[in-house]
């Protein structure tokens, strides 16, 4: 399997929303709890608007195999230097390396922009996406106890850092 990585756009709307509703629906990898409309692409748009996003594709079949993208962790200049990180990549690849492909291109990306610092708010209920962080060296840093509810269940947000 062949992974390339396209600058998001508008053009990958309907794959990117779909992809996340998958999350939504299957997962405590999304944080709500019902489908969101494809209108809600515009949000992460804007959400993303000066830092770098981009569609997973894969090469041997043009599919759109997940997202990732940067956006600011605070809209104050004091913390320019600091970025979140949200990937979603569908299950038959992330264990195919496009994870991995996703960070290491997202801290390129980070390093070029001088961002020192990134971070991930992963749910207590998401204990791949944790390991996952802790074997690509972030650490957590927080731990926000019942602030979420999803399917019935309280869960924590885990906030992970990565000094790069």
């Amino acid at each position: 399997m062949n992974i390339t990585f396209e600058k998001l756009g508008n053009t990958h709307q309907k794959e990117v929303m779909d992809i996340f509703n998958y999350y939504v629906e299957n997962s405590f990898a999304a944080f709500s709890e019902t489908r969101l409309p494809d209108i809600f692409f515009e949000k992460i748009m804007e959400k993303i608007q000066d830092y770098p996003a981009y569609a997973i594709k894969d090469s041997d079949t043009g599919a759109i195999a997940g997202f990732c993208y940067l956006s600011a962790y605070h809209p104050f200049p004091t913390f320019k230097h600091t970025a979140q990180i949200s990937y979603f990549i569908l299950p038959h690849y992330t264990h195919a390396g496009a994870g991995k492909m996703s960070l290491d291109i997202l801290e390129t990306d980070a390093k070029k922009r001088g961002i020192r610092i990134i971070l991930a708010d992963i749910s207590s209920k998401n204990p791949q996406s944790i390991s996952f962080h802790e074997k690509y060296g972030f650490k957590r840093c927080a731990q926000l106890e019942k602030v979420g509810h999803k399917f019935g269940e309280d869960f924590d947000v885990i906030i992970m850092q990565k000094e790069l």
